[in-house]
């Protein structure tokens, strides 16, 4: 909870930013927060649909909480945006993840 606690106090001097945002959805993540986290990663994926790590960690999380066609759409949308970036090892990260689900 310390770690949440920090990132908390951190994100009143700035509320948008990506990587404290992701980092606090990771940590709910750890808790066992998974609505917190989920909400998290959409609004920081509406706000920035470029930050393509949330991507993977929001359909990871929605894989394991039994949404599987939710987390199918995500891998993909996040495919998308890594191809736009030439983001290589994201794309790959989230095809790989998403065709296990797939398969299945």
């Amino acid at each position: 909870m310390e770690r949440i606690e920090k990132i908390l106090t951190l994100l009143k001097d700035n509320p948008t930013d990506n990587f404290l945002q992701h980092a606090l959805a990771l940590e709910y993540i750890k808790t066992g927060e998974d609505a917190a986290a989920k909400q998290i990663f959409l609004d920081l994926l509406e706000r920035d649909p470029s930050y393509t790590g949330s991507y993977y960690h929001l359909a990871k999380l929605l894989e394991r909480t039994g949404e599987q066609a939710a987390a199918i759409n995500w891998y993909k949308r996040g495919m998308v945006e890594a191809r736009k970036q030439n983001d290589t090892k994201a794309y790959n990260e989230l095809e790989a993840a998403c065709e296990d689900l797939a398969d299945s």
